[in-house]
């Protein structure tokens, strides 16, 4: 059987390369079980600004919690979703779509009762790929034995999850031990981030490494022209 995984920590509100890897697999393993790393992609990402780009960042508990993990993490701040919201309506409301996701993404802030990072990274990513028809099943680290070795690590979670490839971020290049993926016959596959399309982007200049929201709220149901995974010719 042919089956194709990733396996990532979660990320808040993440980029468009993020759910073009989400979107290239079969299952997508949330990597939570790793240790939480500060002024990092977990709990915080950027949007554009008239004034330029700015953080939109998820408070967390982090004083005397050097070592916790990503699914031990805690929010610090429970108006936290009422704070991001109000900042994604003053600088989004002119946004060509901002009126048809308005009520969703109004819903997933405001509605949000979690404690802990990774369930609020969990439900974004999930509504999110609804919104752009991802179907990938997302599953948890957690769920799986997870042994020592950092490359030894991921290709024992790919056998276990029963995977023939595995797609990586490029950046892993620098780290992977990729003999072992041939030992073990697994395909090791590179993301390639390169040559995406611009769209109309509120607040010049255009900036690719904005998070997902940004492609959604101005293309809406066309977001997915100006992915990857869904143009192979890009």
């Amino acid at each position: 059987m042919h089956k194709k995984i990733a396996i990532v920590q979660s990320n808040y509100l993440p980029w468009k390369g993020y759910f073009d890897l989400i979107n290239s697999v079969d299952e997508f393993i949330l990597f939570d079980d790793m240790q939480y790393t500060r002024r990092d992609w977990r709990n915080r990402n950027k949007i554009k600004t008239p004034t330029g780009l700015a953080w939109l960042t998820i408070p967390v508990q982090v004083k005397g919690k050097y070592c916790q993990n990503i699914n031990e993490t805690v929010i610090s701040d429970s108006n936290w979703n009422k704070v991001h919201w109000k900042i994604i309506v003053q600088n989004y409301h002119k946004a060509r779509c901002f009126p048809i996701y308005k009520d969703l993404f109004e819903e997933l802030y405001l509605g949000c009762q979690e404690q802990f990072l990774s369930a609020i990274n969990y439900r974004f990513l999930t509504a999110i790929c609804q919104m752009l028809g991802i179907n990938t099943r997302l599953s948890w680290s957690m769920d799986y034995n997870l042994i020592e070795g950092k490359t030894e690590r991921l290709i024992d979670l790919c056998k276990q999850a029963g995977a023939t490839e595995y797609f990586s971020g490029p950046t892993a290049r620098d780290y992977m031990d990729e003999k072992l993926f041939k030992q073990e016959h697994i395909a090791l596959r590179y993301m390639d981030y390169s040559g995406y399309p611009e769209y109309p982007q509120l607040f010049p200049p255009f900036d690719h490494l904005v998070s997902i929201i940004d492609l959604i709220l101005n293309e809406g149901n066309n977001a997915t022209q100006f992915m990857k995974s869904w143009s192979p010719n890009l």
